[in-house]
């Protein structure tokens, strides 16, 4: 008796470390590391350590394990050492392996887990000194492990490389915003904003461009005062201009430039030189990336763009406030309508222009359509319809139900969409 009572104390310490060795870990793997980078550039070392610790990754959690099992088993090995001295044979053996699992599992694994778990930066800045210590000790140790480990996987065609993440960096991010809006933390539009900077690597012009039906384009032809009238009445200050075919823009006149040269002239229109005041077209393919073309508006400070496709046609046009609409949701002025093409009903549907992109409705009503096969509402119905439909023809799909209302020639131009149906009703023929 009086060798268990001697043990204790000795016991109890081997598990007080193995619990460091399991907070250690738990707290490390689980810090948040653009926290970590963020206090490591306003000069606290114990995140400059962490930020250490997980640059190899691999290694530490190496060490960490190395000294857990090291202190488990030496403290199993003493338990049933002395406990089989009183009481001999199996009995001793069982009775010490069910002590220290009882131990273990509750002061050296869950307790301490579980507090890193709840507070893993802090615990991670605190027990950062001491796990650097483990890794330079055990260091040679776990690189051995490491050869041993790898060389056995590459056995069975498996190859290991840490310094690949398994989550992309941006899907990570998304992750986290995902998370922290469910938890109430991060608001609905912060929660959009976040998601639409991640998207536009995702997304090409084509996506978000005006199409050119709906371009405003005035024709070089014309004489100056009819070119300025027309730049008048336009909502744009930035207008194509085309000269013979519409597809044949030849310059884009721009209404700032356009006064300062009546101003010049004060104000004899018959003496502007449109030719000298418009700037020359930029023409980009329809499939550039979102983020690519972003980066070149700020890059060239030009903030308007011509989207052609493979074989040259136009087929529309893409500005600066177009992708960073994608962002920050509609960007209206005194010239914009609150929603263009979205009317309101009384019966809670919603009468929409063909043209509209599923994009804005589902920012501007907070709907979930999806916007992966088609632009436009237009589109969608139709690919989910696989085929033109006829005026007064009805859909369900996507929990909504598609009315179409006007067609022009092949052209869907309005539609009524009901409001979310719920299960029942969606199941309805």
């Amino acid at each position: 008796m009086g060798a268990v009572i001697a043990l204790a104390p000795i016991v109890f310490s081997l598990l007080a470390i193995s619990a460091l060795f399991s907070a250690a870990e738990t707290s490390l793997t689980g810090a948040s590391r653009a926290r970590m980078h963020q206090l490591d550039r306003e000069g606290d070392r114990a995140a400059k350590r962490v930020n250490r610790l997980l640059s190899d990754q691999e290694t530490m959690i190496g060490a960490v394990l190395l000294g857990n099992n090291l202190i488990n088993i030496l403290a199993s090995a003493l338990t049933t050492q002395v406990l089989t001295r009183a009481v001999p044979g199996a009995l001793g053996v069982a009775i010490a392996t069910a002590l220290m699992t009882v131990l273990v599992l509750v002061f050296a694994e869950v307790l301490p887990k579980t507090l890193a778990i709840l507070r893993s930066d802090d615990v991670a800045r605190f027990l950062s000194g001491p796990t650097l210590l483990v890794v330079k000790v055990f260091g040679p140790i776990i690189y051995t492990i490491q050869f041993v480990v790898r060389r056995t996987l590459r056995l069975f065609g498996v190859r290991l490389d840490m310094g690949i993440d398994v989550l992309a960096a941006h899907e990570e991010i998304r992750g986290a915003v995902e998370y922290h809006h469910a938890e109430g933390l991060v608001e609905e539009r912060d929660r959009r904003m976040l998601g639409g900077v991640l998207d536009l690597s995702e997304m090409d012009v084509s996506q978000v461009m005006v199409h050119r039906m709906n371009i405003s384009i005035v024709d070089a032809a014309l004489g100056p005062r009819e070119l300025v009238n027309a730049v008048l009445e336009s909502d744009h200050t930035r207008i194509p201009l085309y000269r013979g075919d519409p597809e044949n823009i030849v310059g884009v006149l721009h209404a700032k430039d356009l006064l300062h040269a009546i101003s010049e002239a004060k104000g004899d229109f018959d003496a502007l030189d449109i030719a000298k005041i418009c700037r020359e077209p930029w023409f980009i393919p329809e499939t550039t990336n979102l983020k690519d073309q972003l980066n070149a508006f700020l890059k060239r400070q030009n903030h308007f763009a011509l989207v052609v496709d493979e074989y040259g046609d136009l087929q529309g046009l893409v500005t600066l406030e177009d992708i960073l609409e994608e962002i920050v949701g509609e960007i209206e002025d005194e010239h914009d309508s609150a929603i263009q093409g979205v009317r309101r009903q009384p019966d809670g549907s919603v009468m929409v222009d063909g043209s509209v992109p599923v994009r804005d409705l589902n920012r501007a009503l907070n709907w979930d359509l999806p916007d992966d096969q088609a632009v436009t509402v237009a589109g969608l119905v139709i690919h989910e319809a696989q085929a033109i439909p006829k005026i007064g023809q009805t859909f369900i799909f996507h929990r909504h139900r598609f009315e179409i209302v006007r067609r022009v020639r092949n052209q869907i131009t309005s539609l009524r969409i009901s409001a979310p149906l719920e299960n029942g009703e969606a199941g309805e023929p």
